[in-house]
C-alpha cells in the first residue's frame, strides 16, 4: 500500500457519503488522484484554486494555462476538460424537450444549460409549436468574446426545420453585463417582422450572464 492510499480511500468514502457538500478543494484533490496516482494532490488542489480563483476558473482554464502549474501534466489537463464537458452535456440532456415554455422562467429552465461555462458568445433558438410546446433547441452560431452574428436566413432555416410557430432567441454576454445593447434591441426589432412573414412569432429575446438571464420582453425593450 502506498503512502497516500489510506487518505485517498477516506476521501473517496467521504465523497460518496456527501457529494453535494464536498468542498471544492477536496473535489479537485479527488480528480487529481486519477491523474497523479502516487503524489499528495492536496497542495496542488489548493494551488489551482488560488491561481484561478474558483473551481469554475480551474475548469475554464485552457490546457496550456493549467500545465503552467507545477504538477499539472497533460493527464490532469485532459481530465479537467473532460469533467467540464461531461457536466455540460449531462445538464443539457436533463432538459426535457416535451415541456411547455410560456414565460421567461420557462425559457431560463430550457436554455440555461446551453450556456454552461461558455467563454464565447453563443446564439441559440428555442423552437415551439403554436401551444408553446418545446420542439427543440438549435444552435445558430458562436462568436468571439464580444459578439456573435446572426442572419435572418439562418434563423428562418432553424425555425422551419422544426416547423416552429413561435421562437425565443437566446445569446450570452461574456462581459458579465446582462443589459441588452442597442444592437441586441435593433436585431430583435428587425427579425420579428421578418419571421412574422413566415408565420413564426418571435416571442422573446433573452440574454444570459453566468447563471442569470434578462428577458427583453419582460424588461420592456421588446414588445411583440
Amino acid at each position: 500500500m502506498g503512502t497516500h492510499d489510506g487518505h485517498r480511500q477516506r476521501l473517496k468514502t467521504e465523497f460518496l457519503a456527501r457529494p453535494d457538500s464536498f468542498p471544492d478543494h477536496k473535489l479537485l484533490e479527488l480528480l487529481l488522484f486519477y491523474a497523479n496516482p502516487r503524489s499528495d494532490t492536496n497542495p496542488l488542489a489548493h494551488e489551482l484554486l488560488e491561481r484561478f480563483g474558483s473551481l469554475a476558473g480551474v475548469l475554464d482554464a485552457s490546457p496550456e494555462e493549467l500545465q503552467k502549474v507545477k504538477g499539472v501534466g497533460e493527464h490532469a489537463a485532459v481530465l479537467f476538460k473532460a469533467a467540464k464537458e461531461l457536466s455540460g452535456r449531462y445538464l443539457t440532456v436533463r432538459t426535457q424537450m416535451d415541456d411547455i415554455a410560456r414565460n421567461s422562467r420557462d425559457y431560463f429552465s430550457q436554455l440555461r444549460y446551453y450556456f454552461f461555462g461558455a467563454q464565447r458568445e453563443l446564439l441559440y433558438l428555442l423552437c415551439m409549436d403554436g401551444k408553446h410546446k418545446v420542439l427543440g433547441i438549435r444552435k445558430l452560431g458562436e462568436g468571439n468574446v464580444n459578439s456573435v452574428n446572426i442572419t435572418p436566413r439562418l434563423l428562418a432555416e432553424a425555425a422551419l426545420s422544426l416547423n416552429a410557430a413561435a421562437v425565443v432567441l437566446a445569446h450570452n454576454h461574456v462581459s458579465g453585463i446582462a443589459l441588452p445593447s442597442d444592437e441586441d434591441i435593433a436585431t430583435t426589432e428587425s427579425l420579428a417582422p421578418f419571421l412574422a412573414k413566415l408565420g413564426i412569432e418571435l416571442v422573446d429575446h433573452v440574454i444570459f450572464v453566468d447563471d442569470d438571464m434578462v428577458s427583453l420582453r419582460d424588461s420592456g425593450f421588446y414588445k411583440p
